[in-house]
């Protein structure tokens, strides 16, 4: 960030508040001379610091001959009155006066004999009160934020440190806020106008170049976009390497919720999350919605399903949302969807009142049915008994909930994989962490940076949780036992020790009966001192285990029944078949496949990056103790300068001429296809992100039950819970009531057209906003195959993308202008 800042700054100028001698006469006199104007302005910027008053240019005059400034004139920022029609205007707010007509100038003249400019006329007295030396750096002319500074302001804002505590930092590093050069409110519109700049060319513009520039960093990067009838963007999908490469290895189940309140277009964030072999959290790809019905949700999990090669999650958690049900039934009709039980919880707080409420007997009773019940006929009876002895109302909803039983009755969910997750509540802690960092007033620039930043954080505790299975392993009960002993190598620590559990548990059990006379021998097993028996079954021909708790299927763990003929069979070891290895320490080990049939790679510049990693703290450590002595600091800063140099050639030569590590072809395969058609028709497609219609304000929409809390039973008119009409189920409608119609663009600049097992995908990999075609058409039209697509520059440079908008006349950057509906 620092470096792109720099290249908009002239590398000279040193915009660091003036340190001055306060014993210095700075007193301007007829007849002085300055060798350039510009010494001349820092000089009546000193002087005005050291007087106390507020500065500023005043007019200036050129030559007609040469063009040469002949002379210039610097007054009190005071100087002159406020217009006459200015005073006449009808104004919301009343600004106080700044101007007193203050007659102090300084007039310069150009000497063209000798070259210099001469003061030609000085006026000293004020006619109002000057300021104090404690607040002359509060004046307007004294607040400059550095190059270094920027930096500085855009790496704290890029890393979540808010505006007040990083002005906080930098003045105690300053010495206090008088030496830093800048206010609080100055780092405040320097950021704004960072953000007006980054959206120059729209949303749907800044949105698609963060996506080209991930690409450009990781070929394997996928996303897709989906347009509506007038060409606009409304649903976004994407996953980056490391999400491709996570759902390879834990994408047996997920859990998808959506979040609102993360973004400046009121557009629900939907995030696919699971578990790893840490039992950690893992993302598996993200999406912004338009809305929330079943098409985009179609479109969504058909998109999700394409990035990760057409692999189906055994099982996905969801809401009780009928649109999502929907989708995926169309989707994925092999995938077992369950039904977060939480979200259930609510809704029958919702619905049921009193009956749910924090310690109820019918509470209890359900809750009974919901976790409970290993046994169907338990289940059904203790239902029928609950709906007879509570006399509810309305029943309607328990009848709809009942219908539905097979997503969330423990009894029902005894043949699916769901690794013990009965909820959404891995994707409500993520976005609980995002909405740490993720505002309602963010643009789309600034929720990705901020999006990727919690991304960040999260694998950060999977490499501290891998760190720590390597630095230290758990204590083992039984010291001696070969199987934890196997256990404890095979096992990540926290899936170890639900092992051990299990195998603490096997200690307490009996084996009441067996049969072993048939080919599939049979074990009761009970417990010693808690009702009920599991079967446990051992096929010889086979050498297969099953017990009629299926934990080993729904969690991938042995059970303590199994383990406990494990003991009883005199088996010491776990068997191969019954170690997943989602669940061991080499869960991430081999090679994981993209849509091109090519290995993803998570960071194509490792060698760059470790090359990085080995410099950084040697560098740091010398510029430390160089830093303590004047000499050794300035012999460190020569040979700076001179390494600098000789880094930046050897730099230039090895670029010239080569394609860059990171630089992969825009397009492969066995496609025969116009590249120039190609990009042009992507280039025109995109022409805005569609505007979000619906709810003000920047917090999300609050539960019933949140309601109810907050307000203490207190029920307002601003307490009624929308209606199913207002849930933004728009059944294929826009916001105004237009009908629009779907159109997909995948993005992934791999394979233009490409076949997998969902069938031909007709879509484009990738999509710019106009403002792109006229740089873009000259690079077109040097490219001559599909493979000199790779030697073109893949970001077009300010210079070139400058010109282009005048000769566009109906890009992104007019329709910003002229139309509400884009870009907003």
């Amino acid at each position: 960030m620092m470096r792109e800042f720099s290249q908009n700054m002239d590398a000279n100028e040193d915009l660091s508040p003036t340190v001055m001698d306060a014993n210095e006469d700075l007193s301007p006199r007829v007849g002085m001379e300055f060798d350039t104007l510009e010494d001349a302005w820092e000089f009546w910027l000193k002087y005005g610091r050291q007087m106390g008053f507020d500065v500023r240019k005043h007019y200036i005059n050129k030559s007609k001959k040469d063009g040469k400034i002949t002379s210039r004139g610097f007054v009190c920022a005071k100087q002159g009155i406020r217009g006459l029609e200015k005073e006449d205007m009808i104004r919301t707010r009343n600004r106080d006066d700044t101007r007193t007509n203050c007659p102090v100038k300084l007039y310069v003249s150009l000497v063209r004999e000798i070259g210099k400019y001469k003061v030609t006329d000085f006026i000293e007295e004020h006619n109002h009160t000057l300021h104090l030396s404690e607040t002359v750096h509060m004046m307007r002319s004294q607040r400059k934020i550095s190059e270094v500074h920027a930096g500085l302001i855009e790496l704290a804002s890029s890393s979540g440190i808010k505006p007040k505590a990083a002005h906080e930092l930098m003045s105690r590093e300053a010495g206090g806020r008088a030496n830093l050069g800048f206010t609080e409110l100055d780092q405040y519109n320097y950021l704004r106008t960072r953000r007006q700049k980054n959206l120059i060319y729209g949303q749907a513009a800044c949105l698609l170049g963060y996506f080209q520039e991930q690409l450009t960093t990781n070929p394997s990067f996928q996303y897709a976009v989906q347009l509506d009838n007038v060409e606009q963007i409304t649903n976004i999908f994407w996953a980056d390497a490391r999400m491709i490469i996570d759902y390879s290895n834990f994408g047996d189940v997920v859990t998808f919720d959506t979040t609102y309140g993360t973004n400046k277009e009121l557009r629900p964030l939907g995030v696919f999350t699971g578990f790893n072999h840490h039992r950690g959290l893992t993302v598996f790809g993200a999406a912004l919605l338009y809305d929330e019905t079943a098409e985009s949700f179609k479109w969504l999990f058909e998109r999700f399903l394409v990035a990760h090669v057409g692999k189906r999650p055994k099982t996905i958690f969801t809401d009780q949302d009928p649109a999502m049900a929907k989708a995926l039934s169309e989707v994925m009709p092999n995938t077992y969807h369950g039904l977060c039980t939480w979200h259930i919880m609510q809704n029958g707080i919702k619905h049921l009142g009193n009956l749910m409420k924090d310690g109820s007997s019918f509470l209890q009773v359900f809750k009974t049915c919901m976790f409970e019940f290993n046994d169907e006929i338990e289940f059904e009876k203790t239902w029928e008994d609950m709906i007879d002895t509570y006399a509810v109302h309305d029943r309607s909803w328990l009848d709809t909930i009942y219908k539905l039983k097979g997503k969330w009755a423990k009894c029902y969910m005894k043949n699916e994989f769901t690794l013990g997750i009965r909820s959404t509540q891995l994707s409500e802690s993520l976005n609980g962490d995002l909405k740490d960092y993720l505002r309602s007033y963010l643009d789309v620039a600034e929720f990705f940076e901020h999006f990727d930043r919690v991304i960040e954080q999260k694998r950060e505790r999977e490499l501290q949780a891998e760190f720590n299975a390597r630095q230290k392993f758990p204590q083992l009960s039984l010291k001696n036992s070969p199987l934890l002993k196997q256990a404890i190598q095979v096992y990540t620590p926290v899936i170890f020790r639900m092992l051990q559990d299990q195998y603490d548990l096997a200690s307490a059990t009996r084996i009441k009966n067996r049969q072993e006379d048939l080919l599939v021998h049979t074990y009761i097993v009970e417990f010693m001192h808690k009702p009920g028996e599991f079967i446990v079954s051992y096929d010889t021909a086979d050498k297969t285990f099953s017990c009629s708790c299926r934990k080993f299927e729904i969690v991938g763990i042995l059970c303590c029944h199994v383990l406990k003929v494990f003991d009883f069979l005199d088996i010491k070891t776990i068997p191969d078949m019954y170690i997943l290895k989602r669940r061991t320490r080499e869960a991430k080990s081999g090679c994981v496949l993209h849509n091109r049939r090519t290995n993803v790679e998570e960071d194509v510049n490792l060698s760059v990056t470790q090359r990085y990693r080995r410099l950084c703290p040697k560098l740091v450590r010398l510029a430390s103790r160089a830093a303590d002595n004047k000499e050794a600091f300035a012999l460190i800063e020569k040979m700076i300068d001179e390494y600098e140099k000789k880094v930046e050639a050897i730099a230039a030569k090895n670029v010239a001429g080569h394609q860059l590590p990171h630089q992969m072809p825009l397009c492969s395969g066995a496609e025969n296809l116009d590249p120039n058609q190609h990009l042009e028709d992507l280039v025109e497609r995109a022409k805005g992100l569609k505007k979000k219609e619906g709810r003000k304000g920047g917090k999300r929409k609050k539960s019933w039950v949140e309601k109810q809390t907050k307000k203490r039973g207190r029920v307002g008119l601003n307490d009624e819970e929308p209606s199913s009409a207002h849930n933004m189920q728009y059944n294929n409608y826009g916001s105004h009531g237009e009908h629009y119609s779907h159109q997909t663009y995948l993005v992934s600049f791999s394979t233009p057209m490409m076949t997998s097992e969902l069938g031909p995908i007709h879509s484009y990999q990738t999509s710019f906003t106009s403002f792109l075609r006229a740089p873009l058409t000259p690079l077109l039209s040097q490219v001559s195959n599909i493979a000199d697509v790779s030697q073109a520059p893949l970001t077009p440079s300010l210079s070139q993308l400058t010109p282009s908008l005048s000769q566009v006349s109906n890009d992104a950057a007019v329709c910003q202008v002229k139309c509400k509906r884009c870009f907003k």
